[in-house]
Protein backbone atom coordinates (compact mmCIF):
# COMPACT_ATOMS: atom_id res chain seq x y z
CA UNK A 1 0.00 0.00 0.00
CA UNK A 2 1.45 3.27 -1.19
CA UNK A 3 2.17 5.64 1.70
CA UNK A 4 3.73 9.11 2.37
CA UNK A 5 7.17 7.96 4.11
CA UNK A 6 9.10 11.41 4.05
CA UNK A 7 9.35 14.01 7.57
CA UNK A 8 5.58 14.68 8.65
CA UNK A 9 7.20 18.11 10.04
CA UNK A 10 8.23 19.20 6.90
CA UNK A 11 4.54 19.11 5.72
CA UNK A 12 3.76 21.30 8.12
CA UNK A 13 6.09 23.98 7.40
CA UNK A 14 5.15 23.75 4.33
CA UNK A 15 1.67 24.72 4.90
CA UNK A 16 3.30 27.13 7.47
CA UNK A 17 0.83 25.60 10.14
CA UNK A 18 0.57 22.72 12.33
CA UNK A 19 -1.19 19.69 10.86
CA UNK A 20 -1.06 17.92 13.75
CA UNK A 21 0.41 14.78 12.52
CA UNK A 22 3.01 14.07 15.17
CA UNK A 23 1.00 13.86 18.10
CA UNK A 24 2.39 15.02 21.71
CA UNK A 25 5.28 16.18 19.58
CA UNK A 26 3.00 19.00 18.25
CA UNK A 27 2.40 20.40 21.45
CA UNK A 28 5.68 20.79 22.60
CA UNK A 29 9.38 23.04 22.08
CA UNK A 30 10.43 20.16 19.91
CA UNK A 31 7.98 21.16 17.12
CA UNK A 32 10.42 22.12 14.64
CA UNK A 33 7.44 25.02 13.69
CA UNK A 34 8.11 26.69 16.30
CA UNK A 35 11.88 27.42 15.55
CA UNK A 36 11.36 27.59 11.57
CA UNK A 37 7.79 28.40 10.35
CA UNK A 38 8.82 28.25 6.86
CA UNK A 39 8.42 26.35 3.66
CA UNK A 40 11.51 23.69 3.83
CA UNK A 41 14.20 24.04 1.26
CA UNK A 42 17.04 26.28 0.39
CA UNK A 43 14.49 28.60 -1.07
CA UNK A 44 12.06 28.45 1.83
CA UNK A 45 12.75 31.98 3.22
CA UNK A 46 12.99 33.62 0.26
CA UNK A 47 9.98 32.39 -1.20
CA UNK A 48 7.48 34.81 -2.22
CA UNK A 49 4.92 35.27 0.07
CA UNK A 50 1.60 36.27 -2.35
CA UNK A 51 0.11 32.82 -4.24
CA UNK A 52 -2.02 33.39 -7.84
CA UNK A 53 -5.40 32.25 -7.33
CA UNK A 54 -4.67 28.54 -8.19
CA UNK A 55 -2.04 28.93 -5.48
CA UNK A 56 -4.25 29.44 -3.05
CA UNK A 57 -6.55 26.77 -3.86
CA UNK A 58 -4.04 24.30 -4.23
CA UNK A 59 -2.30 24.62 -0.79
CA UNK A 60 -5.56 24.26 1.27
CA UNK A 61 -5.98 21.05 -1.07
CA UNK A 62 -2.75 19.97 0.38
CA UNK A 63 -3.36 21.17 3.57
CA UNK A 64 -6.53 18.80 3.99
CA UNK A 65 -5.30 16.04 2.45
CA UNK A 66 -2.28 16.18 4.24
CA UNK A 67 -4.16 16.86 7.69
CA UNK A 68 -6.16 13.47 6.99
CA UNK A 69 -2.80 11.50 5.37
CA UNK A 70 -4.14 10.83 1.99
CA UNK A 71 -2.16 10.54 -1.17
CA UNK A 72 -3.59 12.23 -4.02
CA UNK A 73 -5.54 9.61 -5.97
CA UNK A 74 -7.45 8.70 -2.69
CA UNK A 75 -8.02 12.12 -1.89
CA UNK A 76 -9.43 12.36 -5.29
CA UNK A 77 -11.43 9.59 -5.19
CA UNK A 78 -13.08 11.26 -1.48
CA UNK A 79 -13.75 14.66 -3.80
CA UNK A 80 -15.65 12.16 -6.66
CA UNK A 81 -17.90 10.52 -4.10
CA UNK A 82 -18.76 13.76 -2.50
CA UNK A 83 -19.62 15.57 -5.57
CA UNK A 84 -21.94 12.65 -6.44
CA UNK A 85 -24.06 12.77 -3.26
CA UNK A 86 -26.41 15.30 -2.32
CA UNK A 87 -25.76 18.21 -0.99
CA UNK A 88 -22.93 20.38 -0.88
CA UNK A 89 -19.52 19.34 -2.28
CA UNK A 90 -17.11 20.78 0.49
CA UNK A 91 -18.93 19.60 3.15
CA UNK A 92 -19.85 16.17 2.15
CA UNK A 93 -16.13 15.58 1.89
CA UNK A 94 -15.02 16.81 4.95
CA UNK A 95 -17.77 14.25 6.32
CA UNK A 96 -16.69 11.80 4.27
CA UNK A 97 -12.86 12.16 5.44
CA UNK A 98 -14.70 11.75 9.02
CA UNK A 99 -15.80 9.01 9.19
CA UNK A 100 -12.21 7.01 7.94
CA UNK A 101 -11.59 4.89 10.96
CA UNK A 102 -8.10 6.33 11.64
CA UNK A 103 -9.46 9.68 12.21
CA UNK A 104 -12.32 8.45 14.61
CA UNK A 105 -9.77 6.41 16.56
CA UNK A 106 -7.45 9.39 17.01
CA UNK A 107 -10.75 11.53 17.27
CA UNK A 108 -11.56 9.00 20.33
CA UNK A 109 -8.61 9.35 21.77
CA UNK A 110 -6.66 5.82 21.39
CA UNK A 111 -4.00 7.52 19.34
CA UNK A 112 -1.90 10.39 19.56
CA UNK A 113 -2.00 10.81 15.41
CA UNK A 114 -3.90 9.71 12.53
CA UNK A 115 -0.79 8.04 11.58
CA UNK A 116 -0.36 6.24 14.81
CA UNK A 117 -4.37 5.18 14.11
CA UNK A 118 -3.41 4.00 10.98
CA UNK A 119 -0.65 1.52 12.13
CA UNK A 120 -2.32 0.50 15.05
CA UNK A 121 -5.39 -0.40 12.56
CA UNK A 122 -3.02 -2.44 10.11
CA UNK A 123 -1.65 -3.90 12.99
CA UNK A 124 -5.27 -5.50 13.95
CA UNK A 125 -5.71 -3.81 17.42
CA UNK A 126 -9.28 -2.88 16.63
CA UNK A 127 -12.90 -3.98 16.07
CA UNK A 128 -15.89 -2.55 14.83
CA UNK A 129 -19.21 -3.50 16.18
CA UNK A 130 -16.95 -6.82 17.11
CA UNK A 131 -15.72 -7.39 13.93
CA UNK A 132 -11.98 -7.27 13.55
CA UNK A 133 -11.31 -4.22 11.16
CA UNK A 134 -7.64 -3.72 9.63
CA UNK A 135 -8.96 -0.76 6.93
CA UNK A 136 -7.74 2.70 8.14
CA UNK A 137 -10.08 3.98 5.38
CA UNK A 138 -13.26 1.58 6.59
CA UNK A 139 -16.38 4.33 6.84
CA UNK A 140 -17.87 4.20 9.48
CA UNK A 141 -22.19 4.68 10.20
CA UNK A 142 -24.07 6.47 12.44
CA UNK A 143 -24.11 3.50 15.82
CA UNK A 144 -21.15 1.82 14.98
CA UNK A 145 -18.94 0.41 18.04
CA UNK A 146 -15.11 0.90 17.53
CA UNK A 147 -13.01 -1.09 20.97
CA UNK A 148 -9.75 -2.04 21.47
CA UNK A 149 -8.82 -5.66 21.37
CA UNK A 150 -8.71 -7.21 24.59
CA UNK A 151 -5.10 -8.61 23.64
CA UNK A 152 -4.28 -5.45 23.01
CA UNK A 153 -6.00 -3.31 25.99
CA UNK A 154 -1.97 -3.12 27.55
CA UNK A 155 -0.91 -1.21 24.69
CA UNK A 156 1.29 1.73 26.40
CA UNK A 157 0.52 3.80 23.06
CA UNK A 158 -3.35 3.68 23.57
CA UNK A 159 -2.53 4.51 27.30
CA UNK A 160 -0.44 7.40 26.89
CA UNK A 161 -2.46 8.90 24.35
CA UNK A 162 -5.91 8.12 25.97
CA UNK A 163 -4.04 10.49 29.08
CA UNK A 164 -3.76 13.64 27.36
CA UNK A 165 -6.97 13.56 25.71
CA UNK A 166 -10.33 14.81 27.15
CA UNK A 167 -13.65 13.22 27.43
CA UNK A 168 -15.96 13.44 25.14
CA UNK A 169 -15.38 16.68 23.58
CA UNK A 170 -17.12 15.72 19.88
CA UNK A 171 -20.77 15.70 19.78
CA UNK A 172 -20.59 13.02 17.94
CA UNK A 173 -18.66 10.61 19.20
CA UNK A 174 -18.77 8.79 23.25
CA UNK A 175 -15.60 7.01 24.52
CA UNK A 176 -15.46 5.22 27.81
CA UNK A 177 -11.80 4.88 28.93
CA UNK A 178 -12.28 2.24 31.27
CA UNK A 179 -13.49 0.03 28.83
CA UNK A 180 -11.50 0.81 25.70
CA UNK A 181 -14.48 1.06 23.30
CA UNK A 182 -16.11 4.41 21.53
CA UNK A 183 -19.22 5.00 19.63
CA UNK A 184 -19.43 6.73 16.30
CA UNK A 185 -23.13 8.43 17.18
CA UNK A 186 -24.05 10.50 13.98
CA UNK A 187 -21.97 11.95 11.00
CA UNK A 188 -21.12 14.99 12.17
CA UNK A 189 -22.23 18.41 10.62
CA UNK A 190 -19.40 20.53 8.76
CA UNK A 191 -20.23 23.17 12.05
CA UNK A 192 -19.47 20.60 14.49
CA UNK A 193 -15.69 19.74 12.72
CA UNK A 194 -12.67 21.27 14.13
CA UNK A 195 -10.85 21.73 10.79
CA UNK A 196 -9.50 25.06 9.86
CA UNK A 197 -10.32 25.03 6.32
CA UNK A 198 -11.87 26.41 3.48
CA UNK A 199 -12.98 23.45 1.62
CA UNK A 200 -15.18 25.63 -1.17
CA UNK A 201 -11.64 26.31 -2.48
CA UNK A 202 -10.54 22.99 -2.76
CA UNK A 203 -14.25 22.50 -5.15
CA UNK A 204 -13.21 25.93 -6.87
CA UNK A 205 -9.64 23.96 -7.55
CA UNK A 206 -11.38 20.46 -9.07
CA UNK A 207 -14.03 22.62 -10.89
CA UNK A 208 -11.60 24.24 -13.74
Amino acid sequence: MARYTGSSCKLCRREKQKLFLKGSKCFSEKCPLEKRNYAPGQHGLSRRAKFSEYGVQLREKQKVKRIYGLLETQFENYFEKANRQKGVTGGNLIKLLERRLDNVIYRLGFAPSRKAARQLILHRHFTVNNKLVDIPSYLLNAGDVIAVREKSKKLDVIHDSLRRTKDNIYSWLTVDKASLTGTFLQIPEREEIPLNANEQLIVELYSK
